[in-house]
């Protein structure tokens, strides 16, 4: 079995898998068993034993506060008659920047996001996840993406010692869900961009005029929206009290390198470039387009996760704040502040990169980026 069917398999169990716990205690009653199951999973590669990190806190989320059943949720991760555990889950992209493997489920609703690096899933586990935990059942139309599991290894083995495996996930609703549908329906494809601020030094992109990197390398990093969103003064309102109030606490915790992640949809008349604005701003509108039920349901749509509708009719949009697990105080960003502030001082003055800045600092450029790119249209406007 292939690296991402064995990773993909492991996932699968650890979130469907209710009897684990029964099996292992009825093996561990059979001493040979129990030597060769250890022994077996010691020398797995690229398969390790995930366990549910808070599945108490995430639960209480799904059930009490998004309007995810328990049924439901698993129903999506479990195979269909006859597949294996693996065929539950599909790969998607490549590895990422950071080294990630992305999964989606066959019903499009979760992905699932591995958090390879120490600094980011001890960040996540000990310092941001109570808060964000607690922020999320207060913040119903908050815009950090929902994480509705966190997934770690337990024991021993060869693959988790030498990093062949990630021995961390996180389990999110996935704002594209829907698309395939619309694919299906022969509308235009959705549109996406993840939107970091471009104004900081990137030695990908900065170095000898980015000569040095592959364009395949340079493609990875942020995206530019040249473009702008057309909102009303209440949906631009809305829109910036939830990215104040969410970056707040990002900052409060140190996180930098967060994103914007930005979908968008065409409606029926932006196709036909003839908008028309009073039916676009409408929720009727919003549902000829995309499905606002999604996987959890609070808020009630219209809503930045379900679909918001242009002030000029044309599109609908999506928006999420992703990829918050970088921290200042952890080892990796403190010595990659070190080395930039070296390179700073001894070859070339280019500042600092997203991942060295301070949080205020990256929270003042993220915010200034985000409002860059709206248009309030209508009453109001200026």
């Amino acid at each position: 079995m292939g690296r991402t069917k064995t990773i993909a398999r492991s996932i699968a169990r650890a979130i469907t898998d209710t009897s684990g716990l029964a099996k292992r205690r009825s093996s561990s009653r059979n001493p040979l068993r129990l030597i060769l199951s250890l022994f077996s999973l010691f020398f797995s590669i690229h398969q390790l034993v995930l366990q549910k990190i808070r599945p108490a806190d995430f639960a209480n989320l799904r059930r009490n506060h998004w309007d995810v059943e328990d049924g439901e949720y698993y129903e999506s991760f479990k195979p269909q008659d006859g597949d294996k555990p693996e065929e539950s889950l599909s790969s998607i992209g490549d590895m990422g920047f950071s080294g990630s493997t992305f999964y989606s489920t066959q019903d499009q609703k979760y992905l699932v996001k591995s958090v390879p690096r120490h600094s980011e899933h001890s960040f996540f586990r000990d310092d941001l996840l109570t808060p964000y935990v607690e922020y999320m059942a207060t913040h119903p139309r908050s815009l950090l993406v929902r994480i509705c599991d966190f997934l770690g290894a337990s024991g021993v083995s060869i693959g988790r010692i030498f990093r062949l495996a990630p021995s961390h996930h996180i389990v999110m609703e996935n704002i594209m869900y829907g698309r395939s549908e619309a694919k299906k329906r022969g509308d235009v494809d959705w549109e996406d961009w993840d939107l970091k601020p471009t104004s900081y030094f990137y030695p990908e992109r900065d170095i000898a005029d980015g000569a040095l990197t592959s364009e395949a390398t340079k493609s990875q990093l942020a995206d530019e929206f040249h473009d702008k969103i057309r909102l009303t003064k209440k949906q631009a309102d809305e829109f910036f009290k939830c990215l104040e109030e969410d970056t707040a606490l990002l900052a409060e915790h140190n996180a930098v390198d967060y994103s914007l992640f930005l979908v968008r949809m065409h409606t029926p008349a932006g196709q036909d470039n003839n908008p028309d604005p009073a039916a676009a701003s409408s929720s009727e509108a919003v549902e000829e387009v995309v499905p606002t039920e999604g996987p959890s349901v609070p808020p009630s749509p219209p809503s930045w996760r379900t679909g918001i509708a242009s002030a000029d009719g044309k599109y609908i949009y999506r928006a999420s704040i992703l990829d918050f697990f970088w921290a200042k105080h952890k080892l990796q960003p403190q010595v990659m502040t070190v080395l930039i502030k070296l390179w700073n001082l001894l070859i070339s003055k280019q500042g600092p990169m997203s991942i060295t800045t301070t949080p205020e600092e990256y929270r003042q450029r993220f915010l200034k980026m985000c409002r860059s790119y709206v248009e309030v249209v209508g009453e109001g406007s200026e």
